[in-house]
């Protein structure tokens, strides 16, 4: 599995762009991955499309916005882009707006960015990183906080208790390999620390496949735009705001599991 420095190279990196609206500011983390060669122009009108048909649910977490669409021909090789806007766009999301980073993937499947996607997630979950990344003052200093080693600021949490068996949870996005991926590492991240990792199991996948796979999970979390698209699955469907929170999958988790 690709690691992050391997997918975003500094080139792909590009700080305080102008952006007129989310499409633009969207097209601009298209027009990287473009450039370093990891997909081509029509996979950016794929990501624009992703939006206009499935609505702002890539605003995975206050000001942080992912970009992606489904793996397709116009993907040339797994990429990823990094976009921080010069002014903050709206996207039309109910609590993460305004975004001011726009966060481009291209993947060619749903497993070869895993590692990559665990990376980001666990840097953008830790605040002082965050606040380093939001504050960089060049692409190569957000590029070496981004392929370095991410650091734990915070204390192990203790265990509460082990779940009861091998559990599912369902994450779900438009596509499956993009937002829905992300959320998987975070929630991960949590349940390593929980030391529930061997009873919970966490999958993520897109709209369609959910519905079908809904009777083999506990739970299924998201955002609030695909909780909508979901409606009831027969199991509880739990709408999460911010993707990178650690607090929040941690909270969540707890309210699943009555903990």
């Amino acid at each position: 599995m690709a690691a992050l420095n391997e997918i975003l190279p500094v080139e792909a990196v590009l700080l305080d762009v102008p952006a007129a609206d989310w499409r633009e500011a969207v097209r601009r983390a298209g027009d990287l991955m473009v450039a370093t060669g990891a997909a081509t122009d029509p996979y950016t009108a794929e990501m624009i499309r992703n939006v206009e048909e499935n609505g702002p649910y890539i605003v995975i977490a206050p000001g942080l916005a992912f970009a992606h669409a489904r793996p397709s021909p116009a993907v040339l090789g797994t990429g990823m882009s990094w976009v921080r806007l010069a002014e903050p766009v709206e996207f039309g999301h109910e609590s993460n707006d305004p975004v001011e980073l726009v966060v481009g993937l291209a993947a060619q499947d749903a497993s070869a960015h895993t590692a990559a996607m665990g990376a980001l997630a666990r840097l953008l979950a830790d605040p002082d990183t965050a606040r380093a990344l939001r504050e960089a003052p060049t692409p190569r200093a957000v590029h070496a906080l981004l392929t370095g080693e991410p650091q734990d600021a915070h204390p192990r949490r203790a265990a509460v208790r082990e779940a009861d068996g091998q559990h599912k949870i369902l994450t779900v996005c438009g596509n499956g390999v993009g937002t829905s991926l992300f959320l998987k590492q975070t929630l991960e991240g949590v349940l390593d620390r929980w030391g529930w990792s061997e009873y919970v199991t966490v999958e993520a996948t897109d709209t369609i496949s959910a519905k079908g796979k809904a009777n083999e999970a506990v739970a299924i979390l998201t955002s609030r735009e695909i909780a909508r698209t979901l409606g009831d699955v027969g199991v509880p469907v739990k709408v999460v705001e911010d993707f990178t929170s650690a607090a929040e999958a941690d909270r969540v988790l707890r309210d699943t599991y009555d903990v």
